[in-house]
């Protein structure tokens, strides 16, 4: 049975993913930001409201299930810093308070609506979380993952597992072209110009002169592998065993095939499971699957190179296309629809991945942290 006192405390990746999760879930709850305005109550009006008379089960899961990872990794986190003791008293108080505090401002915005039942349900949801890390922490799970943590990966791989970890969330919003997470040209152009407008900025702004043209199928094959490998080489970097790669893998691929599929279930329905996998996805994974298992012997450093160039050249040839008429659509079934709690927060992760991973593999390069296992 493993068990940590104040003494013993480790360095953890559960630190970083549950900041990174706090601020999923305080985006996810005041989204979209907009027409905030007084109504003339107290925030916490709401804990006094009667319950209400018509609820569905979606929203009964969803509110559990969104704090549940939260109270699990603030548990962990404790757990793993050695304050085994305080652990679940602790973090059940603290997302209590958030879910408090969240619900109260949720009442300044009229897109939002403050409920006692979500409030309830977040609470129960982030106890349950709680709840299970200290019950894996207490039948050694934790100190298990710690050891496959350092067999499997080198010291220095907290950064790139928190970003694979975050990798699969980021390919649940609907991408214009499967893997291509950072296809972010057209959108920005359009915020910055209704930002701007009606004032002298706007004649700053680069617009373009042409319109932007569609993928043909060459280059949407070629997005397909490069968005495959990225995650690929990422891991490679710090994994340096071939056989330890092979599986990580084979394991990546599988989480790109399962995550898509269930991004395309939600968007589309389920009769829609598999329809994302058209020819041009099928060759990009062949292709992709073949240079993945010539990179195997690749060192660390050719790794974090490879990644830089692969991650730049994606970024490079999705900016050059616009969004489809279909990819629309789907963005409308987000937004508008019952997914709308989760639309800031899976677009910004598509968004920003990317660009975060670019720069971790700089950061690396230039500090020779990547270097240490050739």
């Amino acid at each position: 049975m493993a068990t940590y006192t104040a003494k013993t405390q480790h360095k953890t990746i559960a630190w970083p993913f549950t900041l990174v999760y706090l601020a999923l879930v305080i985006y996810a709850s005041l989204y979209p930001f907009e027409q905030w305005r007084d109504q003339g109550v107290v925030p916490w009006a709401f804990i006094f409201q009667p319950w209400p008379k018509y609820w569905t089960w979606f929203d009964i899961v969803i509110n559990m299930l969104g704090y549940a990872p939260l109270g699990f990794l603030g548990a962990l986190t404790a757990l793993r810093m050695g304050y085994a003791k305080q652990a679940v008293w602790l973090v059940s108080l603290l997302t209590l308070l958030l879910s408090f505090v969240l619900e109260g401002i949720q009442s300044y915005l009229p897109a939002r609506v403050s409920s006692n039942v979500d409030f309830v349900l977040n609470v129960l949801g982030a106890f349950i979380g709680v709840v299970c890390a200290w019950g894996l922490e207490r039948i050694g799970a934790i100190n298990h993952w710690h050891q496959f943590k350092t067999k499997w990966f080198t010291k220095d791989a907290h950064g790139a597992l928190v970003l694979l970890g975050l990798w699969p969330m980021a390919l649940v919003f609907p991408a214009a072209v499967p893997m291509g997470l950072g296809q972010v040209l057209e959108r920005l152009e359009e915020y910055l110009g209704e930002a701007l407008a009606d004032t002298a900025f706007l004649e700053w702004l680069p617009m373009r002169s042409v319109e932007l043209e569609p993928l043909l199928p060459g280059a949407e094959v070629l997005c397909v592998i490069l968005g495959a490998l990225v995650p690929i080489l990422l891991g490679y970097s710090v994994i340096s065993h071939i056989s330890k790669r092979f599986a990580f893998m084979l394991a990546s691929f599988a989480v790109a095939i399962m995550v898509s599929s269930l991004s395309a279930t939600l968007s589309f329905g389920p009769e829609h499971t598999w329809a994302w996998i058209s020819l041009p996805v099928q060759v990009g994974f062949i292709f992709a699957i073949g240079l993945a298992v010539l990179f195997l012997i690749l060192p660390v450093r050719a790794c974090l190179a490879l990644l830089l160039l692969v991650q730049l050249l994606l970024l490079f040839i999705l900016n050059l296309a616009p969004t489809n008429p279909y990819f629309a659509q789907t963005l409308q079934t987000w937004e508008q629809g019952r997914f709308i709690r989760f639309h800031g927060v899976a677009q910004w992760l598509g968004w920003l991945w990317p660009f975060v991973a670019v720069g971790y593999a700089l950061v690396r390069v230039s500090s020779n942290q990547g270097f240490k296992n050739k």
